[in-house]
């Protein structure tokens, strides 16, 4: 069980409407701490506005995802230079972990960004996601607790704080979720690889509880779409384009009450396997800003069919 945690430390961030100012405006604003786990950094935007830091001598640490396991792969190769160049002191994660797919900052150990998506230019204009701003005290200790670790080599179980869900383990959290919804679910997600999950949705639909399931289409996803449609799990899906919205969120909303947002993909590696970080939240503002999102997603989209 998730605790019952004051609204108003948190907020939400919907992209591609706010962009890349959010973040940048954090980094600008920071005294003393900016603490940075990033799956993928290609924005020299941010590259540099984290260099400026150190030079008005902010304390800064970037953890950049680094390859599968221990096998070196040169996606953040240029950002890892880059970084090094203007002094920001930066490591691979840890080799433990399939991959670091968690995408967070930590500001003056006040306020943490909690975001489903990458610092990749290229995508801040078409990729649907979100962020949240937490300053709820427990939480951001328990990511400053574990980004500590993770900086020293150190393995821990991460602290869940009040609302955090950390992978790997997350995928009985989000069973649980998902199991407990009565009403409705709304859920975004880039893949739909994980065979637990394709089943409690199944499961949810045949019990009588409205899904809908909104994701960029992808022919990895075929079957399982037919799974879910063919159960009554309502799928609609954006053809993928670089022109239009592309699904990259990871969301849940169960019964309007309760929902999950965070980096955690529907596959066994980033539930089970990866570095992941979510949250599960019940902030009024939080699921009314995501279930507006939602919606008008659902009435831009169109149902999965056999011809995509």
């Amino acid at each position: 069980m998730y605790a019952e945690v004051e609204p108003s430390y948190f907020s939400l961030i919907v992209e591609p409407d706010a962009g890349i100012t959010p973040v940048l405006s954090r980094i600008e604003r920071a005294e003393k701490s900016i603490d940075l786990v990033m799956y993928k950094l290609s924005d020299t935007q941010v590259v540099e506005a984290l260099g400026a830091a150190v030079a008005r001598g902010v304390s800064v640490r970037v953890l950049l995802n680094g390859g599968y396991y221990s096998k070196k792969e040169s996606a953040n190769d240029a950002a890892y230079a880059a970084l090094q160049k203007v002094n920001v002191p930066v490591q691979w994660t840890p080799t433990n972990f399939a991959l670091t797919h968690q995408k967070t900052f930590v500001f003056d150990g006040t306020e943490a960004l909690v975001m489903t998506f990458n610092l990749q230019s290229k995508y801040y204009k078409t990729g649907r996601d979100f962020a949240v701003a937490v300053t709820n005290p427990n939480d951001i200790a328990a990511i400053q607790k574990t980004f500590n670790a993770d900086w020293n080599g150190e393995y821990i179980v991460a602290p869940k704080g009040d609302t955090l869900l950390w992978s790997p383990g997350s995928e009985d959290e989000l069973l649980h979720l998902i199991n407990s919804a009565s009403s409705t679910l709304d859920i975004y997600n880039e893949e739909m690889a994980d065979a637990d999950i394709t089943k409690a949705l199944v499961a949810a639909a045949q019990r009588g509880v409205d899904v809908r399931l909104n994701m960029t289409y992808a022919t990895n996803w075929k079957e399982a779409f037919f799974t879910l449609r063919d159960a009554g799990v309502s799928v609609r899906t954006f053809p993928s384009s670089s022109k239009i919205i592309y699904i990259h969120a990871k969301m849940i909303i169960a019964d309007g009450k309760t929902a999950f947002v965070g980096s955690e993909n529907f596959s066994n590696n980033s539930l089970n396997k990866n570095r992941e970080l979510g949250l599960i939240l019940s902030a009024p503002q939080i699921l009314e800003g995501l279930q507006s999102t939602f919606d008008t997603d659902w009435a831009k989209s169109r149902p999965f069919t056999t011809i995509q």
